[in-house]
């Protein structure tokens, strides 16, 4: 099945709000922070440990892969419970299947559909290995997508990696 999505201009992930299950020590917050550290894409990692939550910042222009930050959670022995991003989007048009192409990243909006982005937004990000498992599962049934639970779908004709999100 073949999707059409609309290109648009630019957006950027500024910041994040990393929630990580599994820590159960300094230690462990430390192993994550070092961890995530090592991505160049981000400026700076700061652990709230009464939350279990890093607030990542983004370096300005770079591109962000919301995947190797997943990753390196993983490596580090941990798991990413939420992942709540604030995108600056200029005039993001999503298309009536809630999809948009964004700096060469598919998006498919869970509960936005024909509409235009403009401004700082948040949204979670809702695919496997980003939430819960049991949230995963109740997440399937609405999300009416074929690429949800795989996170890959043909767009344009070639397989690609799509990104579910929840605006908040």
């Amino acid at each position: 099945m073949l999707f059409f999505a609309v290109n648009v201009s630019a957006q950027k992930i500024s910041s994040a709000d990393l929630q990580v299950t599994g820590l159960t020590c300094s230690m462990c917050s430390n192993a994550t922070q070092k961890s995530l550290e090592t991505l160049d894409f981000i400026s700076s990692v700061k652990p709230d440990l009464n939350k279990n939550i890093f607030v990542l910042t983004f370096k300005k222009d770079a591109n962000i892969n919301l995947d190797l930050v997943r990753k390196k959670v993983q490596d580090a022995g941990f798991s990413v419970g939420g992942l709540t991003a604030n995108f600056n989007f200029n005039d993001v048009k999503v298309d009536d299947k809630g999809q948009a192409i964004v700096d060469g990243n598919v998006y498919r909006f869970v509960n936005v559909k024909d509409k235009t982005l403009s401004g700082t937004i948040k949204a979670s990000v809702v695919d496997k290995d980003f939430i819960s498992g049991s949230a995963f599962k109740k997440q399937a049934v609405t999300a009416n997508s074929d690429a949800y639970v795989s996170g890959t779908g043909v767009v344009n004709g070639k397989k690609t990696r799509i990104y579910h999100l929840i605006l908040s």
